[in-house]
């Protein structure tokens, strides 16, 4: 398929939702009122009244307001015009189909390069991180090791003084010593 084919299939194709889009608009807007109209025709056939001998009805009611009073700008908006003295979006309507699925990729490929480099980045520094912490459980486990040492010998040591200690009052005591 060539791309003036698309091209016109797919002008083709928004011209239809476009034509469904306003016919479906028109029939949302219009629904109610003919809903009510059928309503009343149906039951003033079978009640046999005929729609002139009822009354006209009496409102009060103000009048609409029209589409130029909500938006004054919006009646001199018409769908042709555009873009048209825009020269950026005329240069991008130029371009080839081609051309912008190139784009596209190019833009993807910087997004993903850009996605990769942030996450080299913070690998990065969670490995530094990672390795800062291992050093500190090494410090730590090294000074939990020095210390378990120092009580398992100063344990040894206040065993020994106390048979040392356990001696000397025995021998005290076999001296005449009564003690505390």
């Amino acid at each position: 398929m060539s791309n003036g084919s698309r091209r016109s299939t797919g002008g083709a194709c928004l011209r239809c939702c476009l034509v469904i889009f306003a016919v479906a608009s028109a029939l949302y807007v219009s629904a109610p009122a003919l809903y009510w109209r059928f309503k009343n025709l149906t039951a003033n056939s079978n009640n046999n009244i005929s729609p002139s001998s009822c009354s006209p009805c009496v409102c009060d009611c103000p009048p609409p307001l029209s589409l130029i009073k909500i938006a004054p700008g919006l009646v001199n908006l018409s769908v042709t015009d555009c873009g048209k003295n825009d020269p950026e979006l005329n240069k991008e309507m130029e371009k080839q189909f081609v051309d912008l699925l190139t784009e596209e990729l190019n833009l993807q490929e910087a997004v993903s390069t850009e996605h990769i480099n942030h996450m080299n980045v913070t690998h990065g520094e969670a490995r530094r991180l990672a390795s800062q912490y291992q050093r500190e459980a090494e410090k730590c486990n090294a000074a939990t090791e020095i210390c378990e040492e120092a009580r398992e010998r100063s344990e040894a040591l206040i065993i020994k003084e106390r048979k040392v200690t356990s001696l000397w009052e025995r021998r005290a005591r076999k001296l005449g010593w009564e003690g505390e």
